[in-house]
């Protein structure tokens, strides 16, 4: 049987840890692939690791058609609130899925040409009779709201996602990803310019911490500045303590920077 393996698709999966990996491969060996394998045509939707290791073992599995599937968004959103309900998948994974999801909705609400529907006449004689999930019903665009219900994370964090999606290095994403840095960290460092960025990344979870502070204080003694007269003995001191944040700053990445090009 050809089934096709949609690298797009992938985006939505989290990898296993290889000591999940070989627990999978170890049940699969000693009990054969128990759950069929859910396809739209021959597209594979879930069950990827499994897939993988019938194949790597020449082991037989079952499949079943999702005939629910009308598009490959109805694919995509099936897939994203598989993830949004597993418990594993860390905040800021589900925040960038339920904005993903928004995404595909308000994409829908837009006239588009029609896409071609896969053919899903019917299981093939090998596969096991199942019965098939069901795609995602049409639903309006998702309020900041109910984004942040649906990823189980509050309003402010939905923004700071948004936040490290739009202006945040690959670097700092890897960091907020692997756990080095709050959500809140990340969202605040990715205000800054993109070197400096890549300098508080290079310099680990001490350095990223210590940049979201400054950045931090020097937001403080802005609002302070617009807060004064500038001609008052207060505004004077207010942006004496401005200039010194920026240059506090200044001097902290281009010791991250120093020590990164040591390294």
């Amino acid at each position: 049987m050809n089934i096709t393996v949609n690298d797009e698709l992938l985006a939505y999966i989290d990898p296993l840890t290889s000591e999940e990996h070989a627990a999978l491969e170890r049940s699969i060996l000693a009990e054969g692939c128990r759950d069929a394998l859910v396809l739209w045509g021959d597209v594979l939707v879930d069950g990827h690791n499994r897939y993988g290791i019938c194949k790597k073992h020449n082991l037989p599995f079952n499949t079943v058609q999702n005939a629910a599937f009308k598009t490959i968004d109805d694919v995509h959103l099936w897939m994203i609130d598989q993830h949004l309900g597993r418990r594993s998948v860390s905040d800021f994974q589900r925040g960038v899925l339920a904005l993903r999801k928004k995404d595909i909705l308000a994409g829908r609400e837009q006239p588009a040409p029609t896409e071609a529907v896969a053919d899903t006449s019917g299981p093939a004689p090998w596969e096991a009779p199942a019965e098939a999930p069901a795609a995602p019903a049409a639903e309006p665009t998702l309020t900041r709201e109910a984004l942040a219900k649906a990823a189980r994370v509050s309003s402010a964090t939905i923004s700071q996602i948004e936040k490290i999606q739009k202006t945040a290095t690959p670097e700092l994403v890897a960091a907020v990803k692997s756990g080095t840095i709050s959500i809140s960290t990340a969202a605040t460092v990715a205000t800054l310019p993109a070197e400096e960025q890549l300098a508080a990344a290079a310099g680990g979870k001490k350095e990223l911490q210590q940049a979201a502070r400054q950045v931090r204080a020097a937001k403080a003694v802005e609002r302070e500045v617009e807060r004064t007269e500038p001609d008052t003995p207060e505004g004077i001191i207010a942006r004496l303590k401005q200039t010194v944040a920026e240059l506090t700053a200044e001097n902290a990445a281009l010791k991250a920077h120093i020590a990164e090009l040591m390294a």
